[in-house]
């Protein structure tokens, strides 16, 4: 089943290109390059804090070539390595900072699709024998309106599980404009951590999003996870997969 995963992954990222090109050049958007700029009260990724309760600052940029192809950074500041770390074996990683990959477009109608590679780096120093938390996905969703399911799929161990190689995360999510500037949305998803007792989880979230003129907005959403709290507990003794309120203002241009 774990193969049959990861090969649906790569057959999606060949055939995609492919699907792009059935829309003809006279269809196709023109290349362009967006920006954006976040401020989150709390950095929650899969359900799990990344800044142990604290706010962040989240700048990315993409460019999307009209063939439906598109490259594109995003960083953060992020605490939950050295939260995890000892003054006998420190860890000096601050900052997320990741790069992506991938085609995306119509299939037909209102179905589309989304394929890629996700590489999540961080950087700093690291005690002799730790297993590095960089972590490599391929991912593949299909959409239909505003339902989206996805699957992201790790070559690498992920974020520092030793020996957790090919796992996988399965999203489920969903989002509604039930007013003009207003978007509602949910999500859930399953984080499945290869060979690491008691790491699997779920998480799921609901959320509400107002947009503004000129690329403004703001959301508030509820997120809770059913993490272990014995795996995913810090050292300032904080559960890191609670359940939590997360208000995000943004800036797109």
């Amino acid at each position: 089943m774990k193969r049959c995963m990861w090969q649906v992954v790569l057959a999606m990222a060949l055939i995609a290109p492919a699907l792009g090109m059935q829309a003809s050049a006279e269809d196709a958007p023109a290349s362009t390059v967006a920006g954006s700029v976040a401020v989150v009260n709390d950095y929650l990724f899969r359900g799990l804090s990344q800044t142990n309760w604290k706010p962040a600052v989240q700048p990315g940029i993409e460019y999307d070539h009209a063939s439906g192809w598109y490259v594109g950074a995003w960083g953060s500041n992020i605490s939950w390595l050295s939260d995890a770390s000892s003054d006998a074996a420190p860890i000096s990683s601050s900052v997320e900072l990741d790069f992506y990959t991938g085609f995306r477009g119509k299939i037909t109608g209102d179905w589309s699709y989304d394929v890629g590679l996700y590489e999540y780096y961080y950087p700093g120093t690291y005690p002799s024998g730790f297993t590095r938390p960089y972590t490599t996905e391929a991912y593949a969703s299909i959409g239909f309106k505003g339902v989206t399911l996805k699957y992201s799929h790790a070559f690498t161990n992920l974020f520092g599980f030793a020996r957790s190689k090919n796992s996988g995360y399965v999203d489920l999510s969903y989002s509604y404009e039930f007013s003009p500037s207003w978007t509602v949305g949910a999500h859930v998803g399953h984080q499945k951590v290869q060979n690491v007792d008691g790491a699997s989880y779920s998480d799921w979230r609901v959320s509400v999003t107002k947009a503004f003129n000129h690329g403004y907005s703001v959301s508030l959403g509820y997120y809770d996870t059913n993490a272990s709290r014995s795996v995913y507990t810090n050292a300032y003794g904080h559960f890191v997969g609670r359940a939590t309120g997360i208000l995000t203002l943004s800036k797109s241009f």
